[in-house]
């Protein structure tokens, strides 16, 4: 009997075999690359966490506690999220020089890495209010005119309305708005320091927040005039109309003393 011959090949079939397995060796790498770079953003994350915790022990657990959770020198820190110790720590504020009714604004002591390390460290300790990125705190294309409506109903109470700041109770100020930074702005509002109460996206939402740094940055931009002339810093009809009475009043007193007295002397002479 004659041997059957071997089938042929269809001429496509090596391109098939080629095409399945270039789609095998997709439907792996798909598989396993999130999982690998899932991976190793967990192992950074916990490299930070690790050398944060490092950091807080030299420049915070004396006034805060080994573990955040606060001594009678300094609060909590359980809960507080990377935010606050962004806003804190990037503003100088902390570590504080010593206690006192309000910590003050100075040079910061620490670079951009290292605070955020200290952050992913505290925000371990508890969930908080998160860092702002870059594309939350833009103020670009912002309504400027809202945020002014925004800023004078819920800020110019104490920063005064061109955010030039002003005193408060018991020792405390709110502070100069002049020159901050967007992201130190915006993490102001996410967790209210000091004497300032808290805005949290579901009070008032990121556009509205975004709003608001346009109009500090727009109302103290250099580009801004001040229609009445000289702005006495910008601290309102009050002071400037204190400045009139005593150096206005103060003007008109003393040139109706010089009349009087010339107006004497004439007569003697």
């Amino acid at each position: 009997m004659k041997k059957l011959s071997a089938r042929r090949r269809h001429p496509l079939a090596a391109v098939v075999v080629l095409l399945l397995a270039l789609a095998a060796t997709g439907g792996l790498y798909a598989a396993f690359a999130p999982a690998g770079k899932a991976q190793a953003d967990e192992t950074a994350q916990s490299l930070a966490i690790e050398e944060g915790k490092k950091l807080y022990a030299v420049g915070c657990a004396s006034c805060h506690g080994t573990g955040g959770q606060g001594t009678t020198d300094g609060p909590s820190l359980v809960g507080v999220g990377s935010a606050a110790v962004d806003f804190q720590v990037g503003t100088g504020r902390m570590p504080a020089q010593q206690p006192g009714v309000q910590v003050p604004k100075k040079k910061v002591i620490y670079t951009q890495a290292e605070i955020d390390q200290l952050a992913a460290y505290v925000a371990s300790l508890g969930a908080g209010p998160i860092t702002p990125t870059d594309k939350q705190v833009d103020p670009a294309g912002a309504d400027v005119a809202k945020g002014g409506e925004l800023f004078r109903n819920n800020c110019a109470q104490c920063h005064n309305f061109t955010g030039k700041g002003g005193a408060l109770t018991h020792g405390k100020y709110a502070p100069d708005l002049e020159g901050v930074s967007p992201k130190h702005i915006y993490e102001a509002m996410q967790t209210g320091p000091q004497s300032m109460p808290s805005f949290p996206d579901t009070t008032m939402p990121n556009q509205e927040k975004k709003d608001i740094i346009a109009y500090i940055q727009t109302v103290n931009g250099s580009e801004t005039a001040s229609p009445g002339g000289l702005s006495l810093g910008g601290l309102g009809p009050v002071s400037e109309g204190l400045f009139t009475w005593i150096f206005g009043l103060g003007a008109l007193i003393a040139t109706a003393v010089w009349v009087a007295a010339h107006t004497a002397k004439a007569k003697k002479s």
